[in-house]
């Protein structure tokens, strides 16, 4: 029977002396390439609008991600608030843009740990962390907490890949699932559409980090993913994400076993209108030049979200905080 990695670490006092580290990273905090430099400690707040409590915006058994994480009974996500990145078509963006209304959903440490523990009770597979990169050190310290009353779900670390290397070395062990985003090849996309600098080379050296860390193979259990690596990426209209060149990025440094999942989801909301190249849908031309992609570099580990679905089946609503994804989402497998 699968017992997450991060079990040892607590048994051999490893994870606490991360805790320890991770916290200390705070009064200065250097949680994330942005470097900000405030002491968080102190509540002092900086790019990420977020002082020492994490923001937890949202607690759901979810039922939107790739097949092998939700299983029968979902995923059990924990969407964070205050994303690091602040992209004009984040679907999201009630939580993750709106800092001055989520401030109410901060949580002490202690009730994120029972969080966690209640997703264990209501049978979810996992503990899916969204938007997990700048409540780094809050999460672990929760963790301690939660492994002590029980805690037996692998981590799912569900990023948008604007990570520090430094602070994933820390995860590792701790974390035994990553799913991150790719979502640009292109530097002068990332700042105009998600207003962060260097996105090419942090999310490149992050992915290439998770990947040394869990390889390639995934272990499933039971149709369950336990650990492994799932790399994302959303079709962007007129190819914004520069697809090419993330595709041939991951084959050339990772492999082409490597597990992907291309995302067909994309639709204008938040201030995407405001910019003409992103103002629509993608198209069908669009989705399938990525999908001969997939072909020419031999990937064949996967799955592809189906094109044909309304953008509102992905809409989110969380004005509606306990239910706010309600469907399962269509993927069909590539291979394996």
């Amino acid at each position: 029977m699968f017992i997450p990695s991060y079990v040892k670490l607590y048994e051999s006092g490893e994870l606490k002396r991360r805790v320890q580290i991770l916290e200390k990273m705070l009064e200065s905090c250097n949680i994330c390439p942005h470097n900000c430099g405030v002491n968080r400690l102190n509540g002092e707040i900086a790019r990420c609008y977020s002082g020492y409590k994490p923001i937890v915006s949202a607690y759901v058994p979810h039922f939107g991600e790739e097949p092998l994480l939700v299983g029968v009974n979902g995923a059990g996500n924990i969407f964070f608030g205050n994303c690091n990145l602040r992209c004009v078509y984040c679907q999201n963006y009630q939580i993750s843009q709106n800092w001055k209304v989520e401030i109410k959903n901060e949580v002490t440490i202690e009730r994120l740990a029972e969080i966690m523990l209640e997703l264990q009770d209501m049978g979810c597979h996992n503990i899916g962390l969204v938007s997990p990169t700048h409540f780094v050190p809050q999460i672990v310290k929760a963790l301690y907490i939660a492994v002590e009353n029980g805690l037996r779900l692998p981590l799912v670390y569900n990023t948008n890949a604007y990570d520090s290397v430094e602070v994933l070395k820390l995860l590792d062990g701790i974390v035994d699932i990553y799913l991150p985003d790719i979502k640009y090849s292109n530097n002068e996309n990332a700042w105009r559409y998600s207003k962060v600098r260097d996105y090419v080379k942090y999310s490149r050296l992050a992915i290439k980090e998770m990947w040394r860390q869990v390889g390639s193979e995934l272990l499933i259990e039971d149709g369950i993913l336990k650990r492994g690596l799932i790399i994302r990426h959303l079709i962007l209209p007129n190819d914004i994400a520069g697809s090419e060149d993330s595709l041939r990025w991951i084959a050339e440094e990772l492999g082409t076993d490597v597990t992907l999942s291309v995302m067909a989801q994309y639709y204008p909301t938040n201030k995407a209108f405001n910019y003409p190249l992103i103002s629509r849908r993608i198209m069908f031309s669009e989705y399938a030049a990525v999908i001969e992609l997939l072909d020419k570099f031999g990937f064949e580990n996967g799955w592809i979200q189906e094109f044909e679905e309304s953008p509102d089946f992905y809409r989110p609503d969380f004005s509606d905080r306990e239910e706010p994804f309600k469907d399962r989402v269509k993927f069909r497998q590539t291979t394996g």
